[in-house]
């Protein structure tokens, strides 16, 4: 990434022969230019995996984090204390901690992946461990959990922005969008198992347990669960940290594509030309909007099905589901772009569709007494969880296309803007919701609009493929 990805004498094997001049330019038998070999495919290597294994499990880690008290709003409000502006805040210092986002592209693009990866890592190890401080005082601990969650949201840039920059560095190209789509989904992983761990080990104080059990919901039962949760999340922590640091290579010790050993745009360049870029700016914006609203509309699932009377359990189900089959979807998309390239605009605008579509129904069904539609277990858990499909799928398509439209613009910087846009959106909404958090009926109404403005952007928008013409055409 940057200009001193890799060396002259790395790229010069990898490297296309440069443009002919005015004369016409003697060719020799095999097409090619006399005298000069025909360029060499790249390499790759075994441990690509190994790379990806430690930075998805980063990613993991880091989306588990952030979303721990979205799901168990009810019982943390029991055991700590927390109003709902400390609920709102909590999963708000995710999208703060993306403040200096351009910190770490520039970190990315000048140090490269192991020294952004560990200082990471690091800033997630100190947040998860004071959370984890046992204070009496209910006034400090707050503090420190809310100090830990500031902490765990400065990691989000790198888990978020570096998954393109690793695909192009350590994998082939027909192997990067899947690379991509498990190096960014991981993350959106994280926050499913939140849903999943945190209702299931943390008593739920809403009255739902059978009246023999009441006695084990009393407030320190529950707050000795919520701190054996806490403690597991910091053990897993810091051992991907330990992972990391025994071993996790900036890059491989030859280029895997002609595109990987090619010299990229210097930083202030790259956003000159993102700025300047229109294209870009729509790709940015379809993005950022329905992403944007969805992040923040996940994160606070909980309070916003607490008035059709789910419960804390059954909303913790639905978010795990909707996240969970994003991922897996969205890998089996990946994999398909990799086999049939040029595609991705295509791709985008079936999954935008439905979730246009998905979107729709559930805010239609949440106003059951206007629209009469029939609210069940079933339509709300179906609605969500083909919502979270259709965009949680779209991520690493939206990121592929990103680099192609802007290439030899560093990966990270271009995935960094877009990323910073789509936590602004977010953020803004969940400013709205620490001040008026007692209706939700607007933020439902938030979805199909984002997602409807997101299609029309695709439409609109004319894709084009320099990063893939470089290694499929040009390489030849």
């Amino acid at each position: 990434m940057g200009l001193g990805w890799s060396t002259a004498e790395e790229r010069r094997p990898l490297l296309p022969p440069p443009p002919p001049q005015a004369r016409p330019q003697a060719r020799g038998p095999a097409g090619g230019p006399a005298g000069r070999l025909p360029p060499l495919s790249g390499r790759v290597y075994g441990r690509r995996w190994l790379v990806l294994l430690l930075f998805s499990l980063l990613g993991f880690a880091q989306g588990l984090v952030w979303n721990t008290w979205g799901p168990i709003q009810n019982s943390a409000r029991l055991a700590f204390g927390f109003s709902g502006w400390d609920i709102a805040l909590l999963v708000f210092w995710g999208p703060i901690g993306f403040a200096p986002c351009f910190f770490f592209m520039w970190l990315m693009d000048k140090k490269g992946l192991r020294v952004t990866v560990l200082l990471t890592s690091s800033l997630m190890v100190l947040g998860a461990g004071l959370r984890c401080i046992p204070v009496s005082d209910l006034e400090i601990r707050k503090k420190l959990i809310h100090g830990g969650q500031l902490l765990n949201g400065l990691a989000g840039p790198t888990v978020m922005n570096a998954a393109p920059f690793l695909s192009t560095t350590w994998f082939s190209p027909d192997e990067r969008a899947t690379a991509t789509a498990i190096a960014s989904l991981l993350n959106y992983l994280g926050s499913a198992g939140a849903f999943l761990v945190g209702p299931l080990v943390v008593p739920s104080p809403n009255g739902t347990a059978h009246l023999l059990l009441a006695s084990q919901s009393s407030t320190e039962h529950i707050k000795d669960r919520i701190e054996a949760v806490l403690y597991a999340e910091f053990g897993m922590v810091s051992l991907i940290f330990s992972a990391a640091l025994a071993y996790f290579p900036s890059r491989p010790p030859f280029p895997p594509s002609v595109a990987a050993a090619s010299q990229r745009l210097s930083y202030r360049r790259s956003f000159c030309r993102l700025l300047s870029n229109f294209r870009f700016l729509m790709i940015a914006l379809a993005y950022a909007i329905p992403l944007g609203v969805f992040s923040g509309w996940s994160g606070v699932l909980d309070l916003i099905l607490t008035p059709v009377h789910v419960s804390q359990v059954d909303a913790g189900w639905i978010g795990f589901w909707s996240i969970v089959g994003g991922c897996v979807v969205g890998i089996a998309m990946a994999r398909f772009a990799d086999f049939i390239r040029g595609m991705l605009k295509f791709i985008l605008l079936l999954l935008l569709s439905g979730a246009t579509l998905a979107s729709t129904w559930f805010t239609l069904t949440c106003l059951t007494s206007v629209t009469h539609l029939p609210l069940t277990t079933a339509t709300l858990y179906t609605s969500c969880i083909l919502l979270g499909i259709f965009l949680n799928s779209s991520v690493p398509i939206f990121f592929e296309l990103f680099v192609e439209t802007v290439y030899p613009v560093p990966e990270g910087i271009s995935c960094g803007v877009v990323t910073f846009l789509s936590n602004v959106f977010m953020g803004v909404l969940l400013f709205f919701l620490t001040f008026y958090h007692t209706e939700f009926s607007w933020f439902n109404w938030c979805l199909p609009g984002s997602c409807l403005l997101s299609l029309l952007l695709i439409l609109c928008f004319r894709e084009s493929y320099d990063r893939l013409y470089l290694d499929v055409v040009v390489s030849v």
